[in-house]
């Protein structure tokens, strides 16, 4: 299990992250998602640490903060030394009834770091992250509620998830002018079936060193090895909870491609996809969820597959966006200045 820094901090982490969508869920979405109860998910704590997983995200909403709690008592009941993990959550969702109780503003962000840190038992949170844009706050307002929190010693560090890259380019441009606590990581949905951050999102975070999270690496179980063209696996996941949306004609495109790759290495097609994401410049670390332990450990197995040139260069072919406006243009009139 290798290790990154994340963004530009002396922080690392594991290559692969333990998701917790998959804590304590019961009807609704949550159901859906997963229904892990305490023994469960002590389990696939306790596998993914022993792999070398130093890394845990979680969030507020996850199950209306049962996942927090479960995660946090799986920590005390395996006695993990608190230096030993990174432990990440999020703020945005509505907690409660009314306009206060969700959203990034001061109070919510001030309110929800106290409740993540009751329910999970933890004096502190490494990573602290805004789970979305909230239109109807003003980005300084939510920067500054941010500093806040890691000038009391209850956040270590801070990030991001499922913003625009111009929006996340405005709050590099606030919190520098302002001297406020660095963006450190972006949280974004990114898969071979999915490369839509590539078109803005990418670029940006390498130009400014920001750490990417990826979520779904699976494009929600589309990539498990399970689904084909002709409907095989259609009862898992994606029969209920179809999401995130994919261009299914390139997925599956993608998949039949992974499978030879997957066959002459001895390896799953998940491992493939996985791998694939492993190898992208732009990766902190591959956020990895499971029901089981057994398919825990097959996706942690994706670390040891190494992709040459050929295999990256032919799934790339077959997964890659289509050109569009303007990124064929500046292509077209960069070229000749890039060399």
């Amino acid at each position: 299990m290798r290790m990154r820094p994340l963004g530009q901090s002396g922080l690392f982490v594991s290559e692969l992250c333990l998701g917790t969508m998959t804590f304590g869920g019961a009807e609704g979405m949550w159901g859906q998602i997963g229904r892990l109860r305490q023994e469960e998910a002590d389990a696939l704590v306790g596998a993914a640490l022993s792999a070398g997983v130093n890394f845990i995200d979680t969030a507020n909403i996850y199950a209306g903060g049962e996942s927090e709690r479960i995660l946090g008592q799986s920590l005390r009941n395996l006695r993990v030394n608190r230096d030993d993990v990174v432990i990440a959550t999020k703020v945005l969702g509505p907690m409660g009834e009314g306009p206060n109780a969700r959203g990034a503003s001061r109070r919510h962000i001030l309110d929800q770091c106290k409740a993540s840190l009751e329910r999970l038992g933890l004096e502190y949170i490494d990573l602290y992250q805004i789970h979305g844009f909230d239109p109807a706050t003003p980005i300084v307002e939510t920067l500054e509620a941010l500093d806040t929190l890691v000038r009391q010693g209850f956040v270590r560090y801070v990030g991001l998830s499922n913003w625009a890259a111009w929006r996340i380019m405005k709050a590099v441009g606030v919190v520098e002018s302002r001297r406020l606590a660095p963006i450190l990581s972006l949280q974004a949905y990114y898969s071979i079936a999915g490369r839509d951050l590539e078109r803005e999102i990418t670029p940006m975070l390498l130009s400014e060193k920001i750490g990417l999270m990826v979520w779904s690496p699976l494009a929600g179980g589309l990539l498990s090895g399970k689904y084909d063209r002709d409907g095989k696996g259609a009862d898992g996941r994606r029969a209920t909870f179809d999401f995130p949306p994919v261009d299914r004609d390139r997925g599956f495109a993608a998949i039949e491609t992974m499978r030879a790759i997957a066959e002459a290495k001895g390896a799953s097609v998940a491992q493939i996809a996985l791998a694939w994401l492993l190898h992208q410049d732009v990766v902190t670390s591959v956020i990895v969820g499971a029901k089981r332990v057994e398919q825990l450990q097959e996706n942690i197995g994706a670390t040891q597959v190494a992709l040459d040139a050929s295999e990256l260069a032919a799934l790339d072919a077959v997964s890659r966006l289509p050109a569009e406006y303007p990124g064929w243009m500046l292509e077209r009139q960069g070229a000749y200045r890039a060399t």
